[in-house]
């Protein structure tokens, strides 16, 4: 029976989840979507990654009460809905919308919130998410092509998508530990709150944070606090659980991300001779045209070494396409494509994929029809390698690097395939 049974709404966000359980010591399955079957047995925790994010809030919440009854079914005795660090939906949701549809499911009155990770620089205080030093909404996320985040403070972002009361446990109560937070927790559902934004500024905070809400049948968070959960349930850190195959065949990153983050990965990877072939939408407009010609670049280049395919742009780059596509179909027609180039790039023999991304990993893994990830040994805080069995002819493994736009250090292309040698 599952310990610990996690919705993530992404797929990135996911392995980051998982990555931090593992680190934990915990026996980790990443399942693509909503499992069919039982997965195998021997494992601790099943993480559930879904694409809802940023689709409608009501499929969203169709998608994210699926994946409940599953995880019930699977005797699951605490329920983790895990979204990004940088807390970003639409103004509607759907973080908001879907924390309560779980709530309503499991017949609870009591919810946290924090999406905080010391580790990433995601701090949370007095309420308001900091990345780095700065304000959320100074952080490059006010630009994001879909979930622009233009407030800081999470006890008014979230209230504006929930009917629930929404309160803060503040830093001052965390500093004083587990008991403090209990107390205020008691004191908030009193005052008839339902959910409550907690700050964290650092790692101790989220120790101090899981045993206050051992109790409580849904958490939800970013990946930070996951570090801290498994000790409710007895489990200590291992590394039993981070063995993967060894690496074989060539190696390739595709990157959609257009985060700050990320615009530094490739331009690092650029300038120290990385092979990397630009998808421009300006120029190609046709998802198969751009399928072609990027899979014709790559075929002559595999041999010698990791290249790079991308759409990563600036935000000037992003409003441009945004004023000719729209954002919903230049999304759309950039991962079509994406996901077609992540097929076509293991039917040439890439076997070590980096998918650079949430909306491109999404829709990658999609592409590859992987229905579960094993996670391995950590790259940078929040993104491990995996391994996922392939349907191709032949069958085989490809090793996947599903990483969240904002996340990673400037070398993390060269660093990624380095840690998996």
């Amino acid at each position: 029976m599952l310990l610990l049974g996690c919705i993530a709404d992404d797929f990135t966000g996911a392995t980051d989840l998982a990555n931090n359980l593992v680190r934990a010591g915990m026996r980790v399955v990443q399942a693509i979507g909503v499992p069919r079957d039982d997965l195998e047995s021997d494992v601790d925790a099943v993480v559930v990654a879904l694409k809802s994010r940023t689709i409608a809030a009501g499929e969203a919440i169709a998608q994210s009460l699926e994946a409940l009854r599953w995880l019930r079914a699977h005797g699951a005795r605490q329920i983790y809905f895990k979204y990004c660090s940088t807390f970003d939906s639409t103004p509607d949701g759907n973080i908001g919308p879907v924390t309560e549809a779980l709530m309503d499911a499991l017949h609870t009155d009591f919810t946290i919130a924090t999406p905080a990770f010391p580790d990433n620089a995601r701090t949370v205080f007095k309420g308001y998410l900091f990345v780095g030093d700065v304000p959320l909404n100074e952080s490059g996320m006010q630009d994001h092509p879909l979930t622009p985040m233009r407030d800081a403070n999470l006890v008014r972002v979230l209230q504006a998508q929930c009917r629930r009361k929404v309160g803060l446990i503040d830093y001052q109560v965390v500093g004083r530990g587990a008991e403090a937070i209990r107390a205020r927790i008691d004191a908030l559902r009193k005052a008839d709150v339902g959910i409550a934004v907690v700050d964290a500024i650092s790692n101790a905070d989220l120790d101090a944070i899981a045993p206050a809400i051992a109790g409580l049948p849904l958490v939800t968070a970013g990946s930070g606090l996951a570090v801290g959960l498994p000790r409710n349930f007895g489990v200590a850190p291992s590394n039993r659980a981070s063995a993967l195959p060894a690496a074989t065949g060539y190696a390739a990153i595709v990157s959609g991300s257009c985060s700050v983050a990320t615009n530094r990965q490739v331009r690092t990877f650029i300038d120290h001779g990385g092979p990397a072939y630009r998808i421009d939408l300006l120029k190609v407009a046709l998802p198969e045209d751009i399928v072609r010609d990027a899979l014709r670049w790559a075929e002559s280049r595999l041999a010698q070494g990791p290249v790079l395919i991308y759409s990563t742009t600036d935000a000037a780059g992003v409003k441009r396409i945004q004023e000719q596509f729209g954002a919903a179909g230049a999304s759309d027609m950039l991962e079509r494509a994406l996901g077609a180039i992540t097929r076509g790039l293991v039917g040439l023999g890439v076997r070590r994929l980096i998918l650079a991304g949430g909306e491109t990993a999404g829709a990658s893994v999609q592409a590859l029809n992987v229905t579960a990830l094993r996670i391995g040994p950590q790259i940078d805080p929040g993104v491990p390698w995996c391994h996922a069995s392939l349907d191709v002819a032949p069958p085989t493994g490809v090793h996947l690097a599903l990483k969240s736009g904002n996340f990673g250090s400037d070398d993390f292309f060269s660093k990624a395939f380095a840690v998996l040698q």
